[in-house]
């Protein structure tokens, strides 16, 4: 039994697992230059990852040695989901990210493959759970002043995931039973035609499920697509929390917050 005054002592178990965390904290959150290289490392070797995701359906001729990158990779995500974890200060909370569950449902994918087949094209969620990470803002974003790079960047990131997502899909379930689909480029260009309301109506996807399937592509991708064109049309605004009410982005010339009024002292770009 130890008193307030008393020093606390740990095992030495214990403080290598303090001094794990403290080196892995450093690393993906730290702002030094040091952490800033790892993390920017991790970006590299994530996109990496995704394009050897978007290359699978071809790569997968290659034989065992498809499977052999596939289980590096697995090991290579598992270990960056345990350290981001473990780096995180309250587990609950970090489950409670949706970037996270993404990040477990292609980590599961690629466990799992025998089980997880038709599950494969989930993996290109992994480019939208980079993109839209903290650590990829904290990193490549943190030389940005404004939130437009952020918001265009972002409507992009979901537009391409939803393309290639839809691609793998389409692929996955419909080769060889939708004439005219017999390769990963013919599912491509199924998907950027129906998407684009172009409908030249040389690939079309059998029975009414394929009818579905072709009108939900077109709604959500007209939907992105709109949603892309307006971030890069409309004024672009600047991150301000308003001391008030909270409300985080303004106009750069607001005077007052639109939300409540109030009077704000938003810097200037050159001050």
């Amino acid at each position: 039994m130890t008193t307030s005054g008393d020093p606390v002592h740990h095992s030495p178990k214990a403080t290598d697992g303090l001094r794990l965390r403290a080196r892995l904290r450093y690393l993906y959150h730290g702002t030094q230059p040091n952490a800033v290289k790892f993390r920017l490392m991790v970006i590299v070797v994530d996109l990496a990852i995704i394009g050897f995701f978007i290359a699978a359906p071809i790569l997968k001729q290659a034989g065992w040695a498809f499977y052999l990158v596939d289980a590096f990779i697995a090991l290579i995500l598992g270990l960056d989901l345990a350290a981001r974890a473990y780096a995180y200060s309250d587990i609950r909370d970090w489950l409670r990210k949706p970037i996270v569950w993404v990040d477990l449902m292609v980590l599961a994918t690629l466990l799992f493959p025998a089980w997880l087949a038709n599950f494969g094209f989930l993996r290109l969620l992994r480019f939208w759970s980079l993109l839209n990470s903290d650590l990829f803002w904290r990193t490549i974003g943190r030389k940005f002043d404004d939130t437009r790079v952020e918001e265009v960047t972002r409507a992009a990131a979901a537009l391409v995931t939803f393309i290639f997502v839809t691609t793998g899909f389409v692929y996955a379930y419909f080769r060889g039973k939708a004439e005219g689909i017999n390769g990963y480029l013919d599912a491509l260009y199924f998907t950027v035609a129906t998407l684009s309301t172009t409908g030249f109506g040389d690939i079309t996807l059998p029975g009414n499920w394929g009818r579905v399937i072709s009108i939900v592509i077109m709604l959500v991708g007209i939907t992105l697509f709109i949603r892309l064109a307006q971030t890069l049309i409309r004024p672009g605004k600047v991150r301000f929390p308003c001391p008030r009410c909270g409300l985080q982005k303004h106009d750069p010339d607001a005077v007052h917050c639109k939300a409540c009024g109030l009077l704000l002292n938003i810097p200037d770009e050159g001050s």
